[in-house]
């Protein structure tokens, strides 16, 4: 076969099968909307699902914070002591915190913590046969497995993130107030006139939402079409995180710059 043609043809192959993802990406997620209507019905679902994503992933996400808040507190107070600036400390850790790093970190592990055991979980039950034996007694796997599993990520997200901004921010204050010396009156008073409630808070936490919407859903897409062999499903574990993590950096992009751009 020409070598052109050659490279034609597998470029073809490529372009095909990447608009053929993408419409079965596209159908799991308005067939996952469409019946959502079983978190009203059956809420012991998606709290169940939420305990397993969320109480399963606070460990990892409060150390996580802890730390980021201890290395926010150390290199925000260099950094403002050269301008004479230390008192703005607070405010600096806090608006780090809850407009970027708790949304993206947070994102991060649990695209790394939560979307992997749910690609995992999925694609066992697929190699296992469950989701077969489900349909044989006319239970739509869909319905019964995937969306509680969507809406308890999609909820469980925003509670991290909020309580990796909350630990980060303690963090900092033990480094820049106990460790420091930083007066603390000050910390807190600059932190409660600048951060504004819409402007930050709301928009970090509509920033976890969208990320905890995007790494679950591609989490369980991953697990829903691996093949069913243990390749196939560290395959699919591998993509979750390559493909979750890559969405959330891109749209944390987007949606910094439609949040803050005025």
């Amino acid at each position: 076969m020409n070598p052109v043609v050659r490279v034609l043809t597998a470029l073809g192959e490529k372009i095909r099968t990447t608009i053929s993802g993408l419409g079965a990406f596209t159908r799991l997620l308005a067939y996952l909307l469409k019946q959502s209507g079983i978190v009203v019905r059956r809420p012991g679902l998606v709290s169940q699902q939420i305990h397993f994503i969320g109480n399963h992933s606070l460990l990892i996400i409060a150390i996580s914070g802890l730390f980021v808040g201890f290395v926010l507190g150390l290199q925000g107070y260099y950094t403002l002591s050269r301008y004479g600036s230390e008192e703005a400390l607070g405010l600096l850790v806090a608006l780090t915190l809850t407009r970027e790093l708790g949304p993206v970190v947070t994102a991060l592990l649990f695209a790394g913590r939560a979307g992997t055991s749910l690609t995992a979980e999925i694609g066992l039950m697929k190699a296992g046969e469950q989701l077969a034996a489900m349909e044989v007694m006319a239970v739509d796997p869909l319905r019964r497995v995937l969306v509680p599993r969507f809406w308890g990520g999609v909820i469980a997200m925003p509670v991290l993130a909020s309580i990796f901004s909350m630990v980060g921010i303690l963090g900092g204050w033990f480094v820049g107030v106990v460790m420091i010396g930083v007066d603390p009156g000050i910390f807190w008073a600059q932190m409660q006139d600048g951060v504004d409630v819409m402007n930050d808070i709301a928009n970090g936490v509509i920033k976890s939402i969208v990320f905890g919407f995007a790494v679950t859903l591609i989490a369980l897409y991953a697990g829903w079409t691996s093949r069913p062999t243990p390749e196939g499903v560290s395959r699919a574990t591998t993509r979750t995180v390559v493909m979750g993590s890559l969405s959330v950096l891109g749209l944390d992009f987007i949606l910094t710059a439609l949040m803050f751009s005025n």
